[in-house]
C-alpha cells in the first residue's frame, strides 16, 4: 500500500513540473527610439519599402516581413500600399559568436589533475566550451511620404543561447515599436513574452 505521504509528493511534483511546462519564455530587449511625431499620422497608413538586399532574397525574407507587417498594425498603423501617409523601411540582422565571459577560459589548458601516487599534477585538462549566442537585431525607419523626411526610427537587439527564428524577430518588433508614437528616450530594456506559434 502506498503511504499518503508519497502520493502528496508525487501529486506535488507533478503539479510542479505542470507549472514548469506552462511558463512562457520572455524576451529581453534592448531598445532605442527616436521620434518627431505627436501623436498617430491621420490617416495612420504605411507601406514597406523593401530593400534591394530584401528584395534579391523574398523567399526568406517573407515570413519575417509578415511578422513586421503584425507588428505595425499592433501599433495601430495600417497596410495601404496605394494610399500611405508613411513609408517603412526595415531592417534584420542574425549572427552567432562564442561569448567572451570570464566564466569560461580558454578551450584548452594547463590545470590541476588528480591519479596516480602524485595527487596534485599539471596535466591537459579539456575545458567546457561556452554555448554558441545568438545575436538578433531589427531597425524599423519610418519616413513621411509628403516631405520624405524620417519621423520615426527605432532599433531592438536581443542576445542569447535560444535559436527561435523567425519567432524572436517578431517579439523584436514589438519591442522596438513599444511607446509608439511617443516612446521614452534614450536606450531602455524591453521585456515582451514570446508566444509560441499556433499548432
Amino acid at each position: 500500500m502506498v503511504s499518503r505521504w508519497f502520493q502528496i509528493l508525487v501529486l506535488g511534483l507533478a503539479a510542479a513540473l505542470a507549472a514548469g511546462c506552462a511558463t512562457v519564455r520572455e524576451v529581453d530587449s534592448q531598445v532605442q527610439s527616436w521620434s518627431t511625431l505627436r501623436a498617430l499620422p491621420a490617416p495612420p497608413t504605411y507601406r514597406l519599402e523593401r530593400l534591394p538586399s530584401q528584395q534579391s532574397t523574398e523567399k526568406a525574407f517573407a515570413p519575417i516581413e509578415a511578422l513586421a507587417h503584425q507588428a505595425l498594425q499592433r501599433a495601430g498603423l495600417q497596410r495601404d500600399d496605394a494610399a500611405a501617409r508613411l513609408v517603412v523601411q526595415m531592417g534584420v540582422r542574425a549572427s552567432q559568436a562564442l561569448p567572451d565571459w570570464p566564466h569560461y577560459p580558454p578551450m584548452w589548458g594547463w590545470g590541476p589533475g588528480w591519479g596516480g601516487r602524485y595527487p596534485l599534477r599539471a596535466g591537459m585538462m579539456l575545458r567546457e566550451q561556452p554555448p554558441t549566442l545568438q545575436r538578433r537585431e531589427v531597425s524599423l525607419v519610418l519616413r513621411d511620404t509628403a516631405t520624405q523626411q524620417v519621423v520615426y526610427e527605432t532599433s531592438a537587439l536581443h542576445e542569447d543561447v535560444w535559436t527561435d527564428d523567425p519567432a524572436i524577430f517578431g517579439v523584436l518588433f514589438d519591442a522596438a515599436l513599444s511607446g509608439f508614437p511617443q516612446p521614452p528616450g534614450g536606450p531602455r530594456q524591453v521585456r515582451l513574452p514570446l508566444v509560441p506559434p499556433a499548432r
